[in-house]
């Protein structure tokens, strides 16, 4: 294949197949009774389908189980095969484990024992299936003692049993002859919210296993559904607890340890490229909603209106940076972004590579504006690092590569990427520091939201001069014809717009005006 694309079709897009080799391929249509789908044909004949896992996490009483409804009814009305994958601790110590069976010296309060404060009666710690089983997160905690090794091996085991299961179904999901989806019940990492850090490590080096592995590259997205216990206090009612452990027994967490356990969990996936945290700032069916429409636009499906475009993605100019200290606990990734020539002047190719300590993931997107109506599309395709080799002979020479440190945290529930640009650059990125997140909120609501600790200078959403294709140009923003005016129309001109209420003008920040 040559790194000429001018005269091939704007439709076409690059395809990986299962030998590591890089065909084109053309969008075709595939009538469904419900839905028109868009698959893609490959050179070979053979319509290719995508297999796209997510994982739903979260604190106790956030929608999960009515999420996982939710997705599988949508996806599987649009045609495509749904699997979920069952949360493997439920699997395993419904089969009788009980702490006793794992160790003596260090086991916690029995259900019989056990009271927390909030709670107008006795209840089992955590417990997720009877009023006689252990829960996830109390095994994990007991793993974390001292003299706890018997859970601690047993929490390995969970885990190894965890990746097993899961490749199982990702396994039906490669041999499928549709599309296919796979909800995770919970994934790998939600465990090290529960485990000492000390523990923790100790795992993932005797197993050989590393964050990027575990967390990055083997799902395709992480949503978060944030514990009622956490913005919908009225909904985590304890006084109804009793009835709920016929049904849900993990709810007899109290609001405030609800909440402590909403955080951890949202905790261990920070770091992972595609984190949503979907929030309690609206009802719960619009909550639903924004879950499903979450996932619709990193696959890239046209939802059109069927429901509601709430979260946008949000980006700001930062001043400058504070100490590490004045930062929640975060994670920092080295990136680099290589731009390819593309199929035609509305489309932009990319590489993405993303990593820690030299372990690696690899993306490459396609982006499109203006499709159907939609404000931009977005084609994500997870690839191998071979995949990536081969694709980099399509680099754009009009383009510098952008390097980044990315650093990813938690403020008030809402997920934030911190971009901070590196050398080697064009002078124009050198001290620049990019701020993103995704959210619903606007005006007011939306500010107070934003970390205190950084210098904002001003909303920069939709602002040519803050896109990363035109900072990497080579050529002088005043001569260049490759300057890209509008990101959500066809590159012909620039519209800034207001976007959830907050404009580009100064910030109030802390009592201070920003800009």
């Amino acid at each position: 294949m040559t790194a000429r694309t001018e005269s091939k079709k704007e439709s076409e897009e690059m395809v990986t197949n299962e030998n590591g080799n890089v065909n084109r391929c053309e969008e075709v249509q595939v009538e469904n009774p419900r839905k028109s789908l868009k698959l893609k044909k490959m050179s070979n004949g053979q319509l290719e389908k995508r297999v796209y896992k997510i994982v739903l996490t979260g604190g106790p009483c956030g929608g999960k189980t009515t999420g996982q409804s939710r997705l599988c009814t949508f996806f599987e009305n649009l045609g495509w095969k749904v699997f979920r994958v069952p949360e493997t601790a439920t699997v395993l110590l419904s089969g009788g484990v009980k702490f006793s069976d794992l160790t003596e010296k260090e086991a916690p309060p029995t259900p019989t024992t056990f009271t927390y404060k909030n709670l107008p009666f006795a209840a089992p710690e955590h417990s997720l299936i009877d009023l006689t089983a252990s829960c996830p997160r109390c095994l994990a905690n007991a793993a974390s003692k001292p003299n706890g090794s018997e859970a601690y091996k047993f929490q390995e085991n969970l885990i190894r049993t965890m990746i097993q299961i899961e490749n199982t179904y990702f396994e039906l999901g490669k041999s499928s002859m549709r599309n296919c989806l796979i909800i995770c019940d919970r994934g790998v990492m939600d465990a090290s919210a529960y485990i000492s850090k000390d523990k923790w490590e100790k795992m993932m080096s005797s197993n050989n296993w590393n964050a990027i592995e575990m967390r990055d590259n083997r799902y395709n997205q992480i949503l978060h559904l944030v514990s009622a216990a956490n913005g919908a206090e009225e909904f985590y009612t304890t006084e109804k607890l009793k009835k709920l452990f016929k049904e849900h027994a993990c709810r007899s967490e109290g609001v405030d340890l609800a909440r402590e356990l909403d955080y951890k969990s949202a905790a261990a996936w920070v770091g992972h490229p595609y984190f949503d945290v979907i929030d309690n700032s609206t009802n719960f069916e619009t909550k639903m909603n924004r879950l499903i429409e979450s996932v619709c636009q990193k696959v890239g499906i046209d939802i059109g209106d069927r429901l509601l475009a709430t979260s946008r993605k949000l980006k700001f100019l930062v001043a400058n940076l504070p100490p590490d200290s004045e930062f929640p606990p975060f994670q920092d990734f080295d990136v680099e972004h290589q731009y390819l020539q593309s199929s035609g002047p509305k489309v932009q190719a990319r590489l993405r590579k993303r990593g820690q300590n030299n372990h690696w993931s690899y993306i490459h997107t396609i982006r499109r504006p203006n499709v159907h109506g939609q404000s931009r599309i977005e084609v994500k395709t997870q690839l191998t690092q071979r995949d990536y080799i081969n694709l980099l002979a399509q680099r754009d020479d009009a383009h510098f590569t952008i390097y980044k440190k990315r650093r990813c945290f938690l403020v008030n529930n809402q997920y934030f990427q911190l971009d901070i640009y590196k050398e080697p650059s064009h002078p124009r990125c050198k001290g620049l520091v990019l701020l993103e997140t995704y959210s619903s909120l606007s005006g007011e609501a939306l500010l107070n939201c934003l970390p205190k600790f950084l210098n904002i200078v001003k909303e920069v959403t939709g602002d040519p001069d803050y896109s990363m294709f035109n900072l990497s140009l080579k050529e002088d923003w005043s001569i260049t014809k490759k300057f890209c005016h509008s990101l959500h129309d066809d590159c012909s001109g620039y519209k800034l717009k207001q976007s959830n209420g907050v404009t580009n003008k100064q910030l109030v920040l802390n009592g201070h005006a920003k800009g």
